[in-house]
């Protein structure tokens, strides 16, 4: 126990897996903590006064109980005997081997294929932050620095399985990005900059890091120096195969903040099980290309020659069928390579892993022989590029046997021809029938006992067994080793030799199959970079195939990618609504066409279940899904190319940080406001009704003018409850009127889906409380008063309250300085701050006051 305390004190927050003879033991907390999870018991003893919980499970069931506990969130120290119990009088020694956590995890049984298992580290900047991502399996490297918006972005897209985080900035990192992640907290020296350099300097053996193109990311080296410090710290150092450090390029990729990718519901969803866009268009077949997938998926290119190389390539396999065919049918065979080549670098690769690698590049050669015979030169290039790794293949080829076991103790691993030594000793533990039949024969001719017998057990070994009727004409150099009732059991010099040959062989065989499969490992160290190369390749290919395979089986169209900054759908429709309807019903499709001259803003009504936000989201999926390089399930689509998508859809309460559900709603949209480009799109839906209906129509309204007169001039579609902002297109000259079409029955209304130019009147809200089954009482009461209402309501409603008060400004007097309008307008310009007004502001604010005196001069005109 002192022994075991000394090492839990180096390793206070993990659970220690303490090795002891042929089981992994835990004790007190930790065990009570192991119980529980792995639903073992839990047992206790007494150490001298003290009493002490222990939970423990075979070492050969590490594998099984591991990953639960990982998963669980939990470090687990793993500490081992250092030596052979045999060659020891005192206590064994121990000593952490490996420490496994949540981010740090080579296991199968913890990983998922097609997710990545991202290591982070966040560096607290003076005025920005780093951010690092690792994923330890496959060896991908990335990082970046930026804002807390865009670090929270990236936090969304890579879903990092644990994060490191300075201890000074705790309460920093919990107040900006939230409680959802298994964080770790690193004494703060870790997080400095020549620390940071000379850590990464010396693991890529480089003298700067400038043929990275990271250089002068000074705090995203800081959190990539952090990893990889941690790395060490966990016991893993062999880290070969993490051979480059990548930048995430923040121009190439449409940029989308957490809101967007949250309420577009592209890889997770809040909902208990939601279908997301990925689990629809998801047709990939390897693990690799499975994980690239997601990466494109949550980075969308804004480069339009890579977006339309992507979109020939699709093309090309649509029009080529059995190319494609032949592609994924290689595919299918191809293990994943990235962790397999990963589990080569770190030592833990098992004999059949080998063997599947093996397999996995044998298939790449018929895809690389169709890639260089391909008429489409993107494919040629991956072609070109694919590695056969001749060498290696044949290397593994004479090495190993086919069927070589997953565990190397198992032994037979190592092909028979390979290694003169080990066919020798192979021939004198495997072909000792023939040994002993031959020694039997003699051994009867010479002592003329027809009956003898040769066999062996655990405790004596090897024997001769003589029938007691013949025990008379044993020989005096035989010894005597066992009696029986009917027979007795001698050895002989001979077989006593014989026996210690064997069992030396055995002994042998499986040392130097250890040996020699070491040897294997260690030179396919070489082959690192090449299989790395190959399994990017292959998981472009994968996700291209992938495309093809959607765009065939749903009927999309390849979209037209501009220059310009229009946007025309012709009968779109919406990815994952269009899989959920009941059979036999098809999706209702929807034009949508946006620019920046003549329809900037398009204001959409119409009642709850009409499938207003659905138009919403389904335009912002074709835009990401087109710029991702996939075809879009549209008749046609022209898209000038979408720098950031915005959207603002849905409700909900951040209750933990104590933020209404107008809060919330309040500071998206301030973000979408704050950050507008003139090729964003952005998707507004019930902006307002978090408050009251007045307060509402007025942010409502004071929004989508901020948007109509922003220089900038973005495209936005604004799905509203509010009537009302239906009087804006009057006014401003960019804003057109739609509403999705309803047919009003007797007593019901059919909601058609299909999105027409005008306003609508109605919201229908007591049909829907109906459909919704709401009791008959409820339902007939609300139309009472509804009528009530409607008929005692004297007040003007909201829009002409609005169109009365310009009709009053209209008259009054232009010249007259007393006129209230103009004296509004003087306390107005006297109460800017000028100093907090942006640029872009100060421009709107001037628009604002040369409308009203514009309509001034029209009125005493008209007058």
């Amino acid at each position: 126990m002192k022994q075991y305390n000394a090492i839990k004190a180096k390793y206070p927050d993990a659970l220690l897996l303490f090795r002891v003879g042929d089981f992994y033991e835990t004790f007190g907390e930790d065990a009570v903590k192991t119980a529980r999870i792995l639903n073992i018991i839990c047992t206790n003893r007494n150490n001298g006064s003290e009493r002490t919980e222990l939970a423990g499970f075979p070492h050969h069931s590490l594998n099984t109980y591991l990953p639960k506990l990982v998963k669980a969130g939990e470090r687990v120290a793993i500490c081992d005997q250092l030596e052979d119990p045999k060659m020891t009088k005192s206590i064994v020694k121990r000593g952490v081997t490996e420490l496994v956590t949540p981010g740090v995890a080579l296991s199968d049984e913890v990983l998922q294929s097609k997710s990545n298992n991202f290591l982070c580290a966040i560096h607290f900047g003076k005025k920005i932050f780093g951010v690092s991502f690792l994923d330890v399996s496959t060896g991908e490297f990335l990082t970046a620095q930026g804002n807390s918006e865009y670090i929270d972005k990236l936090l969304q897209n890579f879903s990092p399985s644990e994060v490191l985080i300075p201890k000074k900035n705790k309460k920093d990192f919990t107040h900006i990005f939230g409680e959802d992640f298994h964080t770790f907290y690193q004494e703060d020296w870790v997080f400095k900059q020549d620390f940071a350099y000379e850590t990464l300097n010396e693991h890529f053996q480089t003298k700067s890091l400038k043929g990275f193109g990271v250089e002068h990311l000074e705090e995203g080296i800081i959190a990539s120096g952090a990893i990889l410090h941690y790395l060490a710290e966990t016991q893993h150092r062999k880290l070969q195969h993490i051979t480059a450090i990548n930048r995430i390029a923040e121009e190439e990729y449409v940029w989308m903040d957490r809101f967007t990718i949250r309420n577009l519901e592209l890889y997770h969803s809040n909902a208990a099980n939601a279908v997301t866009l990925l689990d629809v268009i998801d047709k990939t077949i390897s693990p690799m290309g499975g994980r690239l997938l997601k990466r494109w998926l949550a980075l969308p290119l804004k480069n339009a020659e890579k977006v339309k190389k992507r979109h020939e390539v699709v093309g090309f396999l649509l029009e080529n069928p059995s190319v494609l065919a032949e592609i994924q049918q290689n595919i299918k065979k191809i293990s994943d390579l990235e962790r397999l080549i990963s589990k080569v670098a770190t030592g833990k690769v098992t004999p059949r892993e080998v063997i599947q690698l093996n397999h996995s590049l044998e298939a790449i050669i018929p895809i690389k022989e169709l890639a260089l015979k391909s008429e489409n030169e993107a494919i040629k290039v991956i072609g070109d590029n694919l590695h056969s790794c001749e060498v290696l293949r044949n290397k593994i080829g004479e090495s190993l046997h086919e069927d070589a076991p997953v565990n190397i103790l198992k032994g037979n691993c190592i092909a028979e021809g390979f290694s003169e030594e080990l066919d020798e000793l192979r021939k004198i533990a495997f072909s000792g029938k023939d040994y002993l039949d031959n020694m039997l024969k003699r051994e009867t001719e010479t002592t003329g006992i027809s009956s003898l017998k040769i066999g062996s057990n655990n405790v004596y070994g090897y024997y001769i067994e003589v029938r007691n009727t013949h025990k008379d004409k044993v020989p005096d150099s035989w010894i005597r080793k066992q009696t029986l009732v009917n027979a007795e059991r001698y050895i002989t010099e001979e077989l006593k030799e014989y026996e210690a040959k064997i069992l030396g062989a055995e002994e042998k065989i499986l040392h130097l199959e250890q040996q020699l499969f070491s040897k294997l490992v260690i030179w396919m160290n070489d082959y690192i970079q090449p299989v790395q190369q190959n399994a990017q390749l292959i998981a472009q290919l994968d996700c291209l195939c992938s495309f093809a395979e959607q765009a065939k089986a749903e009927n999309y169209c390849k979209p037209e990618i501009e220059e310009n900054h229009d946007l025309h759908i012709e009968e779109g429709r919406h990815p994952v609504i269009e899989k959920q309807l009941p059979i036999g019903e098809s999706y209702v499709t929807n034009n949508v066409t946006l620019d920046r001259e003549n329809q900037q803003v398009i204001m959409i009504t119409g009642p709850n279940m009409s499938g207003k936000s659905a138009i919403l989201r389904q335009t912002a999926l074709i835009v990401l899904m087109a710029q991702m390089g996939s075809f879009v399930p549209a008749k046609a689509a022209n898209i000038g190319l979408v720098d950031k998508i915005f959207t603002r859809v849905g409700a909900s309460d951040n209750i933990s940080m104590g933020e209404s559900t107008f809060m919330v709603e309040m500071n998206e949209t301030a973000s979408i406001l704050n950050n507008i480009s003139d090729r964003s799109l952005v998707l507004l839906d019930e902006i307002g009704r978090g408050t009251s209906t007045y307060d509402g129509i007025s942010i409502a309204w004071a929004i989508s003018e901020y948007l109509h007169e922003h220089p900038a001039k973005p495209k936005t579609l604004f799905a509203t409850h509010y009537h009302e902002l239906n009087e804006m297109c009057d006014t401003f000259e960019r804003i057109k009127n739609f509403n999705v079409s309803v047919k009003e029955l007797k007593d019901n209304v059919l909601f058609l889906r299909k999105l027409v130019p005008g306003g609508s009147e109605h919201s229908f809200g007591i049909h829907v409380a109906k459909m919704a089954g709401m009791p008959q009482q409820v339902l007939h009461r609300a139309n009472k008063i509804l009528k009530k209402l409607e008929k005692s309501h004297k007040m003007e409603d909201s829009s002409e309250l609005l169109k009365k008060s310009a009709e009053e400004e209209m008259q009054l007097s232009f010249f007259n300085l007393d006129d209230p309008i103009l004296q509004e307008l003087k306390e107005e310009v006297l109460h800017i701050d000028i100093d907090t007004l942006t640029p872009v502001e100060a421009l709107m604010k001037l628009n604002e006051i040369k409308r009203t005196l514009v309509g001034k001069e029209k009125a005493k005109t008209k007058a």
